[in-house]
């Protein structure tokens, strides 16, 4: 069994694809994949996105407010409040985005913070993103103390030494399909050298889909494509890939085990 640890199902277009959000997570599961976080990248949508999904077991929420996505100063309280609720398993996503918007380094920084400090009060792992941001992510990682709380460097394409920072503090590394990517060799290099208990995987769909299909709207049912890869990658069965990676989700993500009903 699968487990697609971070997409977001809220952005599918299901108009374009022709499908419904039942068929979408019925496609998944035939194909093994026995749970989703569906990941929050706003706080103003976060309600909508708990509700569109809140009829289907298999999918869990996180709530946080990505670094792309912040219309302004992120509101501790009203984070907090969120993440405190019940159906909330962990707190982003979240993290340092310098590729994009360079121009907001300061209120970013200040967000990642918020998020790190909420995570540690509610005692929910961090999911991050961080890009071309390696020094300034670890470094507020480990002076805000975010081992406290854990977490998850997410759709990781950073060098093994920031991997290593990050594993140092007790994260975990999980791996997209960009990692199929043809121009992708560095990071391929990295999941070499991934320990596999701190290894997960994930789509970030509707984004990034990996080859073979690449071009098109990504779903967690192409998670199998990403495992498919990473065990070939390391000589690994995929069935121990599966297992391990599974395995390691409800270890980083233990509120979600109650919602294994199906």
């Amino acid at each position: 069994m699968f487990v697609d640890s971070h997409c977001h199902l809220d952005r599918l277009e299901l108009d374009k694809l022709g499908l419904s959000l039942q068929q979408v997570i019925e496609s998944a599961l035939e194909r093994q994949v026995e749970h989703m976080l569906c990941v929050s990248v706003s706080l103003a949508e976060f309600a909508a996105m708990a509700e569109a999904v809140s009829s289907f077991p298999q999918v869990s929420v996180s709530c946080g407010e990505h670094p792309l996505h912040q219309t302004g100063t992120v509101e501790p309280q009203q984070l907090l409040s969120l993440c405190q609720l019940a159906q909330v398993v962990a707190v982003g996503e979240t993290g340092l985005d310098y590729f994009y918007a360079p121009e907001s380094k300061l209120a970013q920084q200040d967000a990642f913070v918020s998020h790190i400090e909420v995570a540690r009060q509610v005692s929910k792992p961090l999911i991050v993103h961080t890009r071309d941001a390696r020094s300034d992510t670890i470094a507020l990682l480990k002076s805000h103390r975010a081992e406290q709380a854990g977490g998850v460097l997410h759709c990781f394409t950073e060098n093994y030494e920031m991997a290593k920072a990050a594993l140092d503090l007790g994260f975990y590394i999980s791996i997209s399909g960009i990692m199929t990517f043809r121009n992708a060799d560095e990071l391929r290099s990295v999941v070499k050298k991934l320990p596999l208990d701190r290894l997960l995987i994930e789509t970030d769909s509707p984004y990034l889909a990996p080859v073979p299909y690449r071009g098109k709207t990504n779903q967690p049912a192409y998670v199998t494509a990403v495992a498919s890869a990473i065990s070939e990658l390391r000589g690994i069965s995929l069935e121990s890939l599966a297992a391990q990676t599974t395995a390691n989700f409800y270890r980083l993500f233990p509120l979600c085990k109650a919602d294994l009903s199906v």
